[in-house]
């Protein structure tokens, strides 16, 4: 998912006070770069309730699951196997806005929560795939339901 949250602007003289938008993103374990929490889910679970709980275990926060924001494929170097050699898998992006930062959570030993605007996060994201997701998903969604 792309969790996000609602700050309100630090410019003084704007007559309207207008909330800008940050989204959360953890550090990889595995390389430079920043990332949206992610990964498979069971099979007692739906992707969305995955998507909830991928969110409180790699980065600690909860809050509400709005909408299915699009499907991404990318490639997996621990997901190949005589069935896909190539690694192919596909996400599934939703926009979770989060209510809660939790001080303790699965993952807090190996990753870092770092807020940033959107622009930062294109900067930031490490795979194409997510600066799409982001880019094209997420702000098209976001314009929506402004």
């Amino acid at each position: 998912c792309i969790p996000f949250r609602y700050r309100n602007s630090n410019e003084e003289d704007d007559v309207n006070f207008e909330k800008v938008v940050e989204v959360l993103m953890i550090n990889s374990t595995s390389g430079p770069g920043l990332l949206f929490p992610k990964g498979g889910w069971e099979n007692d679970e739906t992707v969305e309730e995955a998507a909830v709980r991928e969110a409180i275990e790699e980065a600690g926060v909860r809050g509400d699951l709005l909408d299915f924001i699009g499907f991404y494929n990318f490639k997996s170097k621990t997901h190949q196997d005589e069935f896909s050699p190539e690694g192919l898998c596909k996400a599934t992006m939703f926009a979770l806005l989060v209510k809660e930062e939790l001080s303790s959570w699965p993952e807090q030993s190996t990753r870092m929560r770092h807020w940033l605007t959107i622009p930062e996060a294109l900067q930031s994201c490490r795979h194409e795939w997510m600066k799409d997701a982001l880019e094209n998903g997420f702000c098209e969604w976001l314009a929506q339901n402004k």
